[in-house]
């Protein structure tokens, strides 16, 4: 039997089918749901990081900032509970994002491994009790409701019309769900089976490979590596120029501490750069930052955002920072 949105109502399959099963069957689900105070305790118990490891884990969640001003013990719990009281805060993306890597990656260690299996049921049947469910991915769900597509039909009608997810409107909302997701695209690399290489994200030439595969099934001519006219008497390579949509990608890795207090002079220099090339009308300006050294990251693309012009051209910048 195929499982598709036109028989999803009437048929629950089992969980080991559910975890298989395509995101292009997956009908969507109600956006924001509040979250017990019972659960919120239950998932901030195993909840396992530093204050910055964690802020970063639940605002590129989707969590609305800024963090609690709350011990280690009692802010994650609080932070899922407002989460559920937003009403503009999609709540099951955040718990199952948070929850993702905890529920899916067994530790190597055998005695880790067997207090791990115990934490996790502790978690699976808190949330049963709460009327959700967790799926492999990072994904949280009400009972009975199997997981909804990365693009949402943007109707009922639509959704009724057609068995496939919408794809993006454009190449910009591409480039944010891309680009907000790549710390996810790396997480199945970085944890793979046992007995495989895992792969690691340790350099710029790393993460913009990485990004370059991400690029290639949606969008025909990318061109890596593309000199930009001269500024102050020197010249810079683009990370990717896409010249049908006018748009530029520079992708910066934070190696360092020292290097951190650099960035935003580097990206005011390639800003400059960028608003002279004749197919850069946008520029997208992201940082990887995976061990969090930047220290005001809200400031930093607060100063950077926006449209730069002057006589000789101008470009629109947006700055993703990745924690």
């Amino acid at each position: 039997m195929v499982f598709g949105p036109h028989n999803a109502a009437c048929f629950q399959p089992p969980r080991d089918v559910v975890d298989r099963l395509p995101p292009c069957y997956y009908p969507a689900v109600a956006k924001n749901v509040r979250l017990p105070r019972a659960l919120c305790a239950a998932v901030g118990e195993f909840l396992r990081g530093s204050h910055p490891t964690l802020n970063a884990l639940f605002l590129n969640s989707g969590a609305p900032g800024p963090p609690p001003p709350f011990a280690l013990d009692r802010k994650w719990k609080e932070w899922l509970f407002v989460c559920g009281t937003n009403p503009e805060c999609d709540t099951l993306t955040v718990l199952g994002n948070v929850l993702e890597e905890f529920m899916d990656v067994e530790p190597s260690n055998p005695e880790e491994a067997a207090k791990w299996k115990g934490e996790r049921e502790r978690v699976v049947r808190v949330l049963e009790e709460n009327g959700l469910r967790y799926y492999r991915g990072g994904r949280v769900l009400p009972s009975g409701a199997p997981p909804e597509p990365a693009y949402p039909a943007s109707s009922s009608a639509n959704m009724a019309s057609s068995p496939e997810p919408r794809k993006p409107a454009g190449v910009e909302e591409l480039l944010l769900v891309l680009l907000k997701n790549l710390r996810r695209a790396m997480h199945p690399l970085t944890h793979r089976r046992k007995g495989a290489v895992s792969l690691t994200f340790s350099s710029e030439y790393d993460v913009q490979d990485l990004l370059h595969a991400l690029l290639r099934p949606w969008i025909t001519d990318i061109r890596p590596e593309e000199h930009t006219p001269s500024y102050a008497g020197s010249s810079t390579r683009m990370d990717f120029l896409l010249p049908a949509h006018r748009t530029v990608i520079e992708l910066k890795f934070v190696r360092d501490a020292e290097h951190a207090k650099k960035i935003g002079n580097e990206l005011i220099v390639d800003i400059e750069h960028y608003r002279k090339h004749p197919e850069c009308d946008r520029l997208w300006c992201v940082v990887y930052d995976p061990e969090h050294l930047i220290r005001n990251p809200d400031g930093l693309k607060k100063d950077l955002e926006g449209t730069r012009s002057s006589k000789e051209g101008a470009v629109e910048v947006k700055v993703l920072i990745l924690a």
